[in-house]
């Protein structure tokens, strides 16, 4: 993971699942991959065109980082997420957690995707056959 600290990405590139080298006193990685199911509400779709106000879901990202930097500890964090069209079983977001124990990595890994979904303004069509 060649990031800084705390990083972030929205844009159409697809995402990568690829993990990169600990630092010193790092222990453990989490990592959520979320895929595009094929199916929604009992209905096969093709798959789901992202859309987001950029300037804000962009500032809400950078606060929430740097919220998780003041409030959970010491710890890395690379945020992506798809926008434009992502077809049924491609990855739409990634969250990549590294810090000194396991636990704390999971613990942030759920707090970042719990945040992500209630505060940053991205939304999502769905794309029927």
């Amino acid at each position: 993971m060649d990031c800084a600290p705390l990083t972030f990405k929205i844009s159409p590139e697809p995402i990568s699942s690829e993990t990169g080298a600990f630092l010193a006193g790092e222990g453990a990685e989490v990592q959520f991959l979320g895929v595009v199911r094929g199916e929604e509400k009992g209905q096969v779709i093709r798959g789901i065109d992202y859309s987001a106000y950029l300037p804000m879901a962009e500032r809400m990202l950078r606060e929430l980082t740097e919220q998780g930097a003041a409030e959970k500890g010491a710890h890395r964090v690379f945020i992506q997420h798809r926008l434009g069209y992502v077809a049924a079983e491609e990855p739409s977001i990634i969250i990549r957690v590294q810090t000194r124990h396991s636990a704390e990595a999971f613990d942030l890994c759920r707090w970042y995707l719990q945040e992500i979904k209630t505060r940053v303004p991205i939304w999502k069509r769905i794309v029927f056959p």
